[in-house]
């Protein structure tokens, strides 16, 4: 939870929804906010894989400005469009609270369509940062990202 003194606090966590992109969660479940997540308690309801994905990005997103947020593979239980639209968020976020007070967010991803929006990209292989730079600049580097981003693009042409 990133900042449990809100926990109770309906606006605050309404608010972590949104940016989670969660929003809709509450309104689909018996209890709104007051449902017991999880079939292992008692009356506790079940979510599918990308709502408790949502549930988990939320859980993260409690502080609106957080200075150090770090996101390991955040999407990989969602469809493409609502992981597009989630990084949209992000991204906008993330710009926003580094120009307010200086804040990183890191995002760990396999997926190319995620990081190509990243300011700083580290590419890390044999347990080492084997290159830095921009989508651009490690494209044009045509070294090991630009390697694997040429096979995961060619699943989509």
């Amino acid at each position: 939870m990133g900042l449990l003194r809100d926990l109770d606090d309906e606006p605050a966590v309404l608010g972590a929804l949104a940016r989670g992109g969660g929003a809709e969660l509450p309104d689909g479940l018996p209890d709104g906010l007051d449902t017991q997540l999880g079939p292992e308690f008692d009356g506790g309801v079940e979510l599918s894989a990308g709502q408790w994905q949502k549930v988990a990005l939320s859980r993260a997103m409690m502080r609106e400005i957080p200075l150090l947020l770090v996101l390991d593979e955040p999407t990989a239980s969602l469809d493409a469009s609502t992981e597009h639209a989630l990084f949209e968020r992000f991204s906008d976020h993330a710009r926003r609270a580094a120009l307010k007070n200086g804040a990183v967010t890191v995002l760990v991803s396999h997926r190319f369509s995620t990081v190509r929006m990243a300011d700083l990209i580290l590419v890390v292989a044999g347990g080492r940062v084997s290159e830095i730079g921009t989508h651009r600049e490690l494209v044009d580097l045509d070294g090991h990202y630009a390697e694997l981003y040429r096979l995961q693009a060619r699943s989509y042409t």
